[in-house]
C-alpha cells in the first residue's frame, strides 16, 4: 500500500512526543506514598523526573533503563519506527551512558491498517539500533485502536560520567544540540501543507541519534544534561531549573529553530499539545519586553520528537564542550542560548 493512501498520521490522535500528557497532569498521576528509599541502589527515579531509570551495579557501573513510545509523527511505517527508536535510545545517550539492549514495544491495530505496515515499523526501528550498535532483542505487541510503537531500552554508564537534569549550577551556560520546531513541522505534515524541504529537515532530524551525550557525560564542566521533548525546551528547561533550585535566563534569538518554520508559524500551524504544555507551566516564564508573546507561545512550549540534548556546561569548560560539539558535526549548536541564575520568582526569564 502506497504511503498517499496509507497516512499513519490519519490514525493517532497525536504526533510523536506530542501526545506525551501534560506536565500538570503527569505530576498528580505520578503522585504517591510509597516509599522507594529502601532500594538503596537505585540511584534515579521518576521523583527526580530524569530521563531514565539508573540502579547501581557495582562500585564503578551503573544500569540505565527508559522506556518510551507513542503514536505516529509520520505516515511512513518505516519511518515511524525509525523515530520511535532514535527517540527512545535517546534516554540512554542523554544520562551519559551507552545503549545495551532494546525491546520492541507495539500497539498495532490489526483490522484498520496492514500487517506489511507493521512489520515495515519494525524493519525502521532495526535499521536505528543497528546504528546504534544494539540489538532489537524481542518485545511484546497488543492490538490497538491507534498505532503505537517505541523501545524498552537498557544501557550502562560509568557512575563517574552519568549526567541528571538536576545538577546545574549558577552560572552554567546553557546548550541546544538540535533545532526547535518539529511539533510545528509534524503539524504542517499531518494537516498536509508541509513543504517537501522542511519535510527533508524535519525527518533527518527526527532519527538522527543522539550518540554525541555518551561522549558528553565524560567531561566533568557538562554538569547537568536532559533530552528536549515532548514538554518543549521551556517544560525541559523548567525541570532542569526546579530540580537544581535555579532560575534560568534564556536568550529567544539564540534559540535555534528549523529552517522555514516561520512560514508555518505565520498561519498558526501549532499542535494542540503547546496549549497543553503552556496552560501547565505558563505561569513559570517571564518575559522581556523585547520578547512578543506570540512567538515565545508558539516555539518555548512546542513539543520536540527526539529533540536536541540540553546541557548546563561551567564557564571554564565552555571551549571544550564546544570544541567537541564541533567535531561531532553539532557546529551550529556550539553557542550557549542562556545561562542559569540565582533562584528568583519565575523559573524562567527569556529576553
Amino acid at each position: 500500500m502506497s504511503e498517499e493512501i496509507l497516512r499513519l498520521t490519519q490514525y493517532s490522535h497525536g504526533a510523536g512526543c506530542g501526545c506525551k500528557i501534560a506536565p500538570q497532569v503527569l505530576d498528580e498521576i505520578l503522585k504517591t506514598n510509597t516509599d522507594t528509599g529502601q532500594f538503596k541502589s537505585l540511584l534515579i527515579s521518576h521523583g527526580t523526573k530524569d530521563d531514565a531509570a539508573v540502579y547501581q551495579l557495582n562500585d564503578s557501573e551503573a544500569l540505565i533503563a527508559t522506556t518510551d513510545f507513542f503514536t505516529p509523527i509520520v505516515d511512513d511505517p518505516y519511518l515511524f519506527g525509525q523515530v520511535a527508536a532514535a527517540n527512545a535510545i535517546s534516554d540512554v545517550y542523554a544520562m551519559g551512558g551507552t545503549p545495551l539492549l532494546a525491546l520492541a514495544i507495539f500497539g498495532w491495530p490489526v483490522e484498520k491498517l496492514p500487517i506489511a505496515a507493521a512489520q515495515q515499523v519494525l524493519e525502521g526501528a532495526r535499521s536505528i539500533c543497528a546504528e546504534a550498535n544494539i540489538p532489537l532483542a524481542g518485545g511484546h505487541s497488543i492490538d490497538t485502536t491507534e498505532p503505537v510503537f517505541g523501545l524498552s531500552v537498557n544501557g550502562r554508564a560509568n557512575i563517574k560520567h552519568l549526567r541528571q537534569n538536576n545538577t546545574a549550577l549558577e552560572g552554567n551556560h546553557i546548550l541546544l544540540t538540535k533545532p526547535i520546531g518539529v511539533g510545528i513541522l509534524s503539524t504542517a505534515g499531518k494537516r498536509g501543507v508541509l513543504e517537501e524541504l522542511e519535510r527533508a529537515l524535519l525527518h533527518g532530524q527526527l532519527v538522527q541519534l543522539n550518540q554525541i551525550g555518551e561522549m558528553l557525560g565524560k567531561i566533568p564542566s557538562v554538569q547537568a544534561m536532559t533530552d528536549v521533548t515532548g514538554f518543549g525546551l521551556a517544560g525541559h528547561l523548567i525541570e532542569m531549573a526546579e530540580g537544581s533550585g535555579l532560575s534560568a535566563e534564556l536568550n529567544y534569538d539564540a534559540i535555534p529553530r528549523i529552517q522555514g518554520i516561520e512560514m508555518y508559524l505565520a498561519k498558526n500551524t501549532i499542535p494542540d499539545a503547546t496549549y497543553r504544555n503552556w496552560k501547565s507551566y505558563g505561569d513559570k516564564i517571564q518575559l522581556g519586553s523585547n520578547v512578543n508573546f506570540m512567538q515565545a507561545f508558539q516555539l518555548l512550549p512546542d513539543p520536540q520528537t527526539n529533540g536536541g540534548l540540553m546541557i548546563a556546561v561551567a564557564p571554564e569548560g565552555l571551549e571544550e564542550v564546544q570544541a567537541l560539539l564541533a567535531e561531532g558535526g553539532y557546529a551550529p549548536f556550539t553557542e550557549p542560548i542562556g545561562r542559569f541564575i540565582p533562584k528568583n520568582e519565575k523559573v524562567v526569564y527569556v529576553h
